[in-house]
């Protein structure tokens, strides 16, 4: 049985009749600084071991001198939905921060 996306409430908007929820696909990415993307592109383009085995220790040694910068590397899905007062309280009124499930597919 496959799994539908678990989708996280980012922003709630009521305008008393109707009730908008903005949501993000909730995921636990792992991230992954700059300074490993900037190591693996380089391995990719330098294809001498020597010339890698060189060059390396010095990059190394200079990015890690630099502040981390933490990068998350994927694209969300953004979701929003409009929806009568009485459904969105039939659904337990979710807040921001609370997950929601989506079943989006084709039939």
């Amino acid at each position: 049985m496959d799994e539908s996306p678990r989708y996280k409430i980012n922003q709630i908007t009521d305008s008393g009749v109707n009730v908008a929820l903005t949501l993000s696909e909730d995921l636990e990415l792992e991230t992954i600084s700059q300074q490993q993307l900037m190591l693996e592109s380089i391995d990719r383009v330098i294809t001498d071991k020597e010339v890698k085995e060189q060059v390396r220790p010095i990059l190394e040694a200079i990015l890690n001198s630099q502040p981390q910068t933490v990068v998350k590397t994927y694209a969300e899905t953004i979701v929003q939905i409009t929806m009568p007062r009485r459904r969105y309280e039939n659904i337990g009124s979710p807040k921001v921060g609370e997950q929601l499930l989506i079943d989006i597919r084709r039939p």
